[in-house]
């Protein structure tokens, strides 16, 4: 078995330094909406602009990317993070909602550039070792699950206003994950690959195999979103749970996430693209019924551990199915529209997981996902996305 290069495992890291301000603005940002906005409706607003930030920006960087190159861009978003984070600290300091709702917007957008760091790795190997490199990149988020919320909670009271410190400790996080940027090889469509680029992007995107794998991605981000962004308020606000008890699931949610990247390449070799994706929607199945049977902190902690195994398994499946329908000289055109799509689902599903937690309860959160699942699995039932006949791959 071949040895996944070096350029893969500096992407593993900075993934986990740059993805730890979102574990923080997941646990943090809703319960201070809860505190701080105008209305209770308004709580989730942060979380929500968070990801549309990072929806906004996901084509201007892939065009900033396939002009500048993928490392120079790392770079300038990984300034913008830390003036974010700082912004964020400022905001509480005055507890202005209105200005935290900027500076989790900001953040979000830096997002988009973090997203890509899983298509940088794909870059650089072939393509019957896509699976392992999108799983090994992703694997950082291991260590963000531990990384962001302790950030949240030393940082919690180390100013007067709660939370403030928490951005602060954020910006410093960014600012390292800058420095291990540096290190980075770069990444920038070739001459001999224009040539390539001549199909429009709608005929790429009908293709079946590319719809598999958008779906896979952003069903199982909508779904993961609209549960997640609606935790920490029910846990801690509504159901009376700690917020070190919040804290533990958030942190097992997101470790559900990424733990799951030790072995899911290698199940996707053995198993096939629709076999894995279909695991996933059976592990949201199962995390909607452990939600819906109580409001115990057990069953918070293994309907978000389910949460992040389901989310896993489609997302890295789709991550790593995308390349079947491209050819090298479409990647930062493809890669920019499938990230558009997926987060703008992912935004859609955190604006409405406020709604939805106000008027239908917890309850109503976890059967408004019932038919995106359902949704998805006629999809890979249709699509069979292992029978198509493979593109070129971007490697």
């Amino acid at each position: 078995m071949k040895t996944l290069p070096k350029q893969v495992w500096l992407l593993a890291i900075t993934y986990a330094l740059m993805f730890s301000g979102a574990s923080v603005v997941v646990l943090t940002a809703g319960i201070i909406g809860s505190r701080i906005a105008p209305s209770p409706e308004l709580a989730t607003l942060p979380v929500a602009l968070a990801i549309l930030g990072l929806a906004c920006m996901t084509v201007p960087v892939g065009l900033l990317m396939a002009r500048l190159g993928r490392k120079k861009v790392f770079l300038i978003f990984a300034c913008v993070a830390v003036a974010g984070a700082l912004l964020a600290g400022w905001s509480l300091s005055i507890q202005s909602f209105g200005w935290f709702c900027l500076s989790a917007f900001w953040i979000g957008t830096t997002g988009a550039a973090t997203q890509q760091y899983r298509f940088a790795g794909i870059d650089c190997v072939s393509r019957d070792q896509i699976p392992k490199a999108a799983s090994a990149v992703l694997m950082g988020g291991i260590a963000s699950a531990l990384i962001g919320p302790e950030v949240a909670v030393l940082g919690r009271d180390l100013f007067p206003a709660e939370f403030a410190g928490s951005f602060v400790l954020l910006a410093g996080v960014f600012a390292l994950g800058g420095l291990t940027m540096l290190a980075l090889e770069d990444s920038r469509v070739t001459k001999e690959e224009k040539g390539q680029d001549d199909r429009p992007i709608l005929q790429i995107l009908r293709q079946p195999v590319v719809i598999a794998a958008i779906a896979a991605s952003a069903i199982g981000f909508g779904v993961m979103s609209l549960l997640m962004t609606a935790t920490p308020i029910s846990m801690h606000n509504h159901f009376g749970h700690s917020l070190a008890d919040t804290k533990r699931v958030i942190q097992s949610h997101v470790a559900g996430m990424y733990l799951p990247c030790l072995v899911s390449g290698w199940l996707i070799s053995r198993f096939g693209f629709q076999r894995m994706m279909l695991g996933g929607v059976a592990a949201l199945l199962c995390c909607l019924g452990i939600a819906y049977a109580a409001p115990h902190f057990l069953n918070f902690w293994l309907a978000l551990v389910l949460l992040g195994v389901g989310w896993n398994f489609l997302f890295v499946a789709g991550t790593s199915l995308l390349p079947m329908g491209y050819a090298p000289g479409e990647r930062f055109k493809v890669q920019s529209t499938n990230d558009f799509l997926v987060f703008s689902v992912q935004a859609a599903a955190s604006f409405s997981s406020g709604w939805f937690l106000y008027y239908w309860k917890w309850q109503g959160v976890i059967l408004a996902c019932l038919p995106a699942i359902g949704l998805l699995a006629l999809i890979l039932l249709l699509t069979r996305p292992d029978s198509r006949r493979p593109f070129p791959a971007a490697g």
